[in-house]
């Protein structure tokens, strides 16, 4: 079996269960030193066979799942596995070839950035959509038409921008384009390491992100997080989930007059069955 492993965003306890699993059965585990702390592989037998992938290509990568075919394989991605990791061609070759595959998700950066600081990416009347991309560099062919950073300004939705800290100026452009919902004012989060004992979060503003940037001296290893929703702000709307008003298949509801007199509706019980 090869297990396409989330490490999480850096903290080893942010593992989940079945990742320190599955890493402590491994034979073999393929890793990038680069982007996973080596903390990670604390769970790991002292006979495992490691492989630091920071300077291998995909061939050299597979070459390793061809050369352990009865192996017990952990091919360990930062982050979550499912979201730029690459992980698409490896099983590309999994299927080819008959292996046995899984993936084992992990925190991703985005959630841990938001925890870091505190807030919710959706809220009530403000935001109910996350974005996840990155700006169109090196592999701009990657980056299917429509998908831009710009188009996804013009929708206002709270985005977070893997691998982007690179081009600032550039990056700024493209958020603040023609028709963009974003103002010089939106909130911005520039998290660096997150997780990670190094780990630094400066709060900035779409205006602001250019100096900010250049201030926090690091282009690898940043998210940033952009929309209204991360403003230090009480929501202007409660949710629907828990309100009173608001009935669903686990909650009634029944009228009432509140201290003013409005009318308003309430939760009526319902007997929990195990």
């Amino acid at each position: 079996m090869i297990s396409f492993v989330g490490a999480g965003p850096g903290a080893p306890d942010l593992l989940t269960v079945r990742a320190s699993e599955r890493l402590a059965a491994a034979d073999v585990v393929v890793w990038a030193a680069s982007l996973i702390r080596e903390e990670a592989l604390a769970g790991c037998r002292g006979d495992v066979v490691l492989h630091d992938s920071a300077g291998m290509t995909l061939e050299q990568v597979v070459g390793v799942f061809e050369d352990h075919p009865g192996a017990a394989i952990v091919r360990l991605h930062s982050g979550d596995p499912t979201v730029y990791s690459a992980v698409a061609e490896q099983i590309d070759w999994c299927r080819r070839h008959g292996r046995d595959y899984e993936i084992v998700p992990g925190v991703s950066s985005v959630s841990a950035t938001a925890a870091a600081v505190g807030r919710e990416l959706t809220v009530p009347g403000v935001a109910q959509t996350v974005v996840l991309t990155r700006l169109a560099d090196r592999t701009a062919a990657s980056v299917p038409e429509g998908e831009s950073v710009a188009e996804m300004a013009r929708r206002g939705a709270t985005m977070a921008l893997y691998l982007s800290a690179g081009r600032p100026d550039a990056l700024r452009a493209e958020l603040l384009c023609e028709g963009s919902a974003y103002t010089t004012a939106t909130p911005v989060v520039l998290a660096y390491r997150v997780s990670w004992p190094e780990q630094r979060i400066v709060l900035s503003t779409v205006g602001g992100l250019v100096d900010d940037l250049a201030a926090l001296g690091q282009t690898m290893s940043v998210m940033i997080l952009v929309g209204a929703a991360l403003a230090d702000a009480e929501v202007p709307a409660r949710s629907h989930v828990y309100s009173g008003g608001y009935s669903h298949s686990y909650r009634d509801s029944h009228s009432y007059r509140d201290a003013a007199g409005a009318p308003g509706i309430v939760p009526g019980p319902r007997p929990w069955k195990r």
